[in-house]
């Protein structure tokens, strides 16, 4: 955002900013006269054929994080729809792009959904909101089911978020750290961004009537935080009677956290340590060692059941059939379960709007119209007013903050005694954020 330094991971980056105005620019206002005035093609459906065309976006082959299973997830989705008769009849053609974790990237992205005329860009992930919201609201392109990784997908009306992002996470895991830890200590960035997230564990802390979190900061670009692990670990046993807690929410620098605080820790009594989903996740856990590696023994709250849940068999399966030895697709990514959630909520969407027109307006409209979706049990009925809930607090559009809460043993993420979901709603209205 204007004047903020960026951080290059998957934290948040928080700002009170409204959402930008979603009304047409002039140059779409004239795309859109060209094409009414042409050869009279529905704008979406891609001509003679009946083609619904979307777009989803991830980086990979980059330095920082990368997704490669959201597209591949969203091919092998469109191929299953389409193996079986399509949606009210029409195909399904994803359109995939790589924003290549970079702002330039992220709005060529954008403007090539708006030059093809996607009806949404759908399951998709990309740090850079400020970049890529301005094109999407200017043609009117919802964007359905974002990694939850940008402030704007909580504020913008044309995003339709399906999970509750790191607000959730941070707030679910305070939660569910009250009852089990003593000391708390939050290593996060030193930046803006940063910031802000000690108020969203806090919010969960004191809601379970523990003490806040000890705030400690660390350069987000460190090549190693042995000094940092020395401190968190002093805070964090402190009370000799109770285990402390480390949480390290450093996005992509929490892998090189963890190897200095696993050769730090041995001189001191045990902690537990903690986490969310976007600094770390199964992917994470296997490439460090799995069972062997720092994170076993770690809380770690999501934002869905677990992979060994039954609620993804269907997706699963779908897998199995369409990109069977894909090795870009693990069904224990949050990235590729958040694909999956998203291009359910767009079959909803299309099948409601039946042999209608199919449009990108017509997607908005329909989901703006008090639409409702279910996934199965893998989020909570989704449904997004223009405000909901959490608009006093910045979150205009978060309107599922459910989270489980998983522990990492024997290399899987499995689900937590009494880990269940849990709706952190109430907990973030009471969020001191500035």
């Amino acid at each position: 955002m204007t004047g903020r330094r960026r951080i290059t991971s998957t934290i948040l980056h928080f700002s009170r900013r409204p959402a930008r105005a979603t009304a047409l620019t002039a140059g779409a206002l004239v795309a859109a006269a060209s094409l009414i005035a042409g050869c009279g093609v529905i704008p979406g459906t891609g001509g003679a054929d009946d083609t619904i065309k979307v777009m989803t976006w991830a980086p990979s082959n980059t330095n920082a994080t990368d997704k490669p299973g959201m597209p591949a997830m969203a091919a092998a989705y469109a191929k299953w729809i389409n193996k079986n008769g399509g949606i009210n009849g029409r195909k399904l053609r994803v359109l995939t792009c790589n924003d290549h974790n970079d702002s330039v990237g992220a709005a060529k992205c954008a403007r090539r959904a708006a030059s093809e005329d996607v009806v949404a860009v759908v399951g998709s992930y990309s740090q850079f909101g400020d970049s890529y919201f301005a094109p999407l609201e200017g043609a009117g392109i919802p964007y359905i089911g974002g990694y939850g990784v940008t402030n704007e997908e909580f504020t913008s009306t044309t995003s339709y978020p399906v999970n509750g992002g790191q607000p959730a996470l941070l707030a679910g895991l305070g939660k569910a750290l009250a009852g089990n830890c003593g000391p708390v200590t939050l290593i996060r960035p030193d930046s803006i961004a940063g910031d802000e997230l000690p108020a969203l564990i806090d919010s969960g802390l004191t809601a379970g009537g523990h003490a806040e979190a000890v705030d400690q900061l660390a350069a987000e670009d460190a090549t190693e935080y042995s000094e940092q692990a020395d401190r968190a670990l002093q805070d964090a046993t402190k009370d000799p009677y109770k285990q402390g807690c480390v949480v390290p929410a450093l996005g992509d620098s929490t892998n090189i956290f963890m190897d200095s605080f696993r050769r730090t820790r041995d001189g001191y009594p045990k902690v537990r340590t903690a986490t969310v989903l976007g600094s770390v996740d199964q992917t994470t856990i296997n490439t460090t060692g799995g069972a062997s590696g720092p994170y076993e023994g770690s809380y770690i709250t999501g934002w869905y059941p677990v992979a060994s849940d039954s609620r993804w068999n269907p997706m699963k399966k779908v897998i199995n059939e369409e990109a069977f030895g894909d090795n870009r697709i693990d069904p224990a990514d949050a990235g590729v379960q958040t694909t999956w959630i998203a291009y359910t909520v767009l079959k909803a969407v299309l099948e409601k709007i039946g042999d209608g027109e199919v449009s990108a307006r017509a997607v908005r409209q329909t989901l703006d119209d008090g639409f409702k979706v279910t996934t199965g049990g893998l989020t909570p009925t989704l449904q997004w007013p223009y405000q909901g809930r959490l608009a006093a607090v910045g979150f205009s559009r978060l309107v599922n903050a459910d989270v489980t809460l998983q522990v990492v043993k024997q290399g899987q993420l499995v689900s937590a005694k009494n880990g269940g979901l849990v709706n952190v709603t109430k907990t973030l209205e009471n969020a001191n954020i500035d």
